[in-house]
């Protein structure tokens, strides 16, 4: 028998890894492909899958991608209206970037590395509405100010019975939950869900996405996943990445994950996100219970108050983020804060260097990436602009009569957010005018479109 010599396998090193690493690991054969991905303006990663050894000799220079990837609808529609591209345009490329603080293995596509890139226009210039490059902005809006900003996060979806396939070819009608009851803190699990957990959470600790905890929610079907507290960009890149595995685990599993913020009537599904600010002194929103807040928590509470009215569209996209917001769903329906109150907009909670808010607006469709923008502008507001604070909610917030209402619909965040001074001075004219557009074609395919709610009540009944 032929003695051929042992050697143990290489640890598999958590992501992210440094360019060092992955040449390493394309030099061995070991990663083949790269998938090079820019977020787009609804936060899924777009781009290309490149040979790793080319991507290896270019990776100085600039990939291209269609400019309409930061400038379409969520099927991926080229729409005219934009100053970005469009028919007039020709609809270009523009630049791709890859960032080597963004490198991942992804250990369940064996040979595949993620890697996330910013757009730039040919000669350089940054993309001004790339959702990477707003929150790069209001970062280093911050760090002008003396603070950065650290986030940890909770995004709440829904698992579906059978593959994304099955549910189109069914009309999206009759979806299943894979658990038909509601699971809320449950250690015991139908072997299904069991499985799948276990598989999540072994890919996600492979690719260096630093999780708390995996639990079910309230909803039949429903799930929720907490990530570790830490660094606002990296915190969005990890989480694009735990987008594109929990897609294909679900699939794998004959499940389907559905990240809508009102997937059922009565059902919510947010994208929570526990920020503080830190100075070289430590967290500056620390605190203890009984005592006056301090200046810069206080400031910033004002300015999410203040400032997240006119900024909405950034943390609530769709038509369907505004029906998350109802009462007494945990889901706020005012611009309201509390001491760890979960039915207020914003929720100031843990003591002492653990201090922080918790920002319950977003629903599980917003864009990471321009969520945490809108709070970090609305926290310079405040800082720079010292809006007043009013009152904490003591008490059921649902019942408050005094705070601004979150608007009812896309088309009245729409009309609070292009134009508006908070807007324009926290993000410029361009990048308003960008989303305000995508907001409209939002509406806009909405109103075009009978949905089977229209029908139910109106066939044979009108």
């Amino acid at each position: 028998m032929h003695n051929a010599e042992h050697t143990e396998p290489r640890p598999w090193p958590a992501g992210p890894v440094s360019l060092a690493t992955l040449r390493d690991h394309v030099e061995r054969g070991e990663i083949t492909t790269i998938r090079l991905a820019v977020p787009d303006i609804q936060g899924r990663p777009k781009g290309k899958i490149l040979s790793a050894p080319v991507f290896m000799e270019r990776m100085n220079s600039e990939a291209e991608m269609c400019a309409y990837v930061l400038a379409t609808d969520i099927n991926m529609t080229p729409l005219d209206g934009f100053d970005l591209t469009g028919w007039q345009q020709g609809y270009g490329d523009l630049g791709v970037r890859a960032d080597p603080n963004s490198i991942r293995l992804l250990p369940h596509q064996p040979g595949t590395a993620l890697v996330i890139g910013d757009a730039f226009h040919p000669g350089g210039a940054p993309v001004e509405v790339a959702p990477r490059h707003i929150l790069r902005t209001q970062l280093e809006r911050l760090a002008d100010l003396g603070y950065h900003a650290a986030v940890g996060t909770e995004v709440e979806f829904l698992l579906y019975q059978g593959t994304a396939q099955d549910a189109h070819q069914s009309g999206y009608r009759g979806l299943r939950p894979a658990w038909p009851h509601n699971l809320d803190y449950s250690l015991g699990h139908p072997p299904e869900a069991t499985d799948f957990f276990g598989h999540l959470h072994g890919v996600l600790q492979d690719a260096g996405i630093p999780i708390e905890a995996i639990k079910t929610e309230g909803a039949p079907g429903q799930v929720e996943v907490t990530f570790v507290y830490g660094d606002v960009m990296g915190a969005c890149d990890a989480y694009t990445a735990f987008r594109l595995i929990v897609q294909d685990l679900a699939q794998r599993h004959g499940m389907t994950p559905v990240f809508m913020a009102a997937p059922v009537t009565g059902v919510g599904s947010g994208l929570h996100t526990h920020l503080s600010l830190w100075s070289p002194h430590g967290n500056a929103f620390t605190y203890h219970r009984g005592d006056d807040l301090p200046p810069a928590l206080e400031r910033a509470i004002a300015g999410l108050l203040s400032a997240l009215p006119h900024l909405a569209p950034l943390y609530a996209p769709t038509a369907n983020s505004y029906k998350r917001y109802a009462p007494h769903t945990f889901a706020p329906t005012r611009y309201t804060w509390g001491f760890d109150n979960r039915g207020c907009a914003i929720r100031v909670t843990g003591v002492g260097e653990n201090a922080h808010v918790e920002v319950r607006l977003p629903g599980a469709d917003a864009n990471l990436y321009l969520a945490l923008a809108a709070a970090c502008a609305a926290m310079i507001h405040g800082i720079e602009d010292c809006p007043e604070l009013p009152p904490p909610c003591v008490g059921d917030p649902y019942t408050v009569t005094d705070a601004a209402a979150v608007p009812a619909d896309l088309a009245e965040a729409v009309r609070d957010f292009d134009g508006h001074k908070i807007a324009y001075d926290a993000l410029g004219e361009t990048v308003v005018r960008h989303y305000a557009r995508a907001a409209q074609a939002e509406i806009a395919w909405q109103r075009s479109h009978v949905t089977d709610v229209e029908r139910e009540r109106g066939v044979g009944r009108v």
